[in-house]
């Protein structure tokens, strides 16, 4: 008896844990759209259009998924998580204005690596929403400065094709995006 509570409240706790994970990431649905035009707004939008398709091509990924990759000189799904989190911290490195450092890599989980991608996502996003001038969010490696133009064609580009990707993985492994989602307009229909 004891064991069959227990085991209900470890379904319980995960299922709670799950859920409220789930409502606190950013990027379930496109933030509103900014009233103005500017190369701030601009920039942020394109972050947030990364956040939502990297939040649904990674959304309820298995083991099966994970491990997937179509042959040996390819990434599995997880690799691919990876790669993308590396390159979110590279926006949201340009956006603090803090050099890349290439230290030691502490190994995260899939939730983790997901969790923490979405929130890098948002907080780069954020401040460049507020910007007037973008160009003083430089990718900095070592002593040197690259533009924020390659950002744009660097990591955010990267990482949305690496969203593809993991769309493209999952559907070979029978565990296709939520057909729910409007990637055109950032919602999920109800």
């Amino acid at each position: 008896m004891k064991t069959k509570i227990l085991f209900l409240a470890l379904i319980i706790t995960t299922s709670l844990s799950a859920q409220e994970i789930k409502t606190k990431l950013p990027y379930y649905e496109l933030p509103e759209a900014s009233k103005e035009y500017t190369a701030g707004t601009v920039a942020a939008r394109q972050v947030d259009a990364l956040g939502f398709r990297f939040y649904w091509a990674s959304e309820g990924l298995t083991e099966k998924d994970l491990v997937y990759k179509p042959n040996d000189s390819v990434r599995t799904s997880f690799e691919t998580i990876k790669h993308i989190y590396d390159l979110s911290l590279i926006v949201l490195n340009s956006t603090l204005k803090t050099s890349n450092s290439r230290g030691e890599k502490t190994e995260l989980s899939y939730i983790e690596l997901r969790s923490k991608t979405l929130k890098n996502l948002k907080q780069a996003a954020d401040i460049l929403r507020t910007s007037k001038d973008i160009s003083q969010y430089k990718i900095i490696f070592g002593t040197n400065e690259i533009q924020y133009w390659n950002n744009i064609n660097g990591p955010i580009s990267d990482a949305i094709w690496h969203c593809g990707q993991l769309a493209s993985f999952r559907r070979v492994t029978g565990n296709p995006i939520n057909s729910k989602v409007n990637h055109f307009n950032g919602t999920i229909r109800e």
